[in-house]
């Protein structure tokens, strides 16, 4: 063998840059609820908690910018800013919260996407909803 030992841990020298060059927004968020909301790393923040409040057309395509498998949790009545990282892949999404459906580029499955957000009830789809501090892109 040349030198490698079996289960051996070689670390780079260098940290791991996750999400290296994909396109970051920034929106704060409020827990209009009484218990706490945990959101998952790779779910569609458009499509999070309808009782969080927050620029949901900004989060439209984007996810958490955390470490795959973590979360961030958003006790209630907190109000915090998080960043969100573009989507990757091919951009469909399906399941969720039932809202996208199909591919994210898609100007028809966004506009039908923000209704069934607004038919259901989910807070930040309209501008009044959404002032929860300076969303800016």
């Amino acid at each position: 063998m040349s030198g490698i030992v079996p289960g051996e841990l070689l670390p780079a020298d260098e940290p791991v840059r996750i999400n290296g060059g994909r396109e970051t927004t920034t929106v704060t968020v409020e827990n209009t609820g009484d218990r706490p909301v945990q959101v998952g790393s790779h779910f569609h923040f458009f499509e999070i908690n309808p009782g969080l409040r927050f620029d949901r057309e900004r989060a439209y395509g984007f996810r958490l910018n955390v470490p795959a498998g973590t979360a961030v949790r958003f006790e209630p009545g907190q109000k915090r800013e998080v960043e969100l990282v573009a989507i990757g892949g091919d951009r469909i999404v399906r399941g969720m919260s039932g809202l996208v459906e199909g591919p994210l580029d898609d100007e028809e499955v966004r506009e039908r996407s923000t209704e069934r957000a607004r038919e259901r009830g989910f807070l930040g789809i309209d501008a009044e909803e959404s002032a929860v501090g300076g969303n800016e892109r």
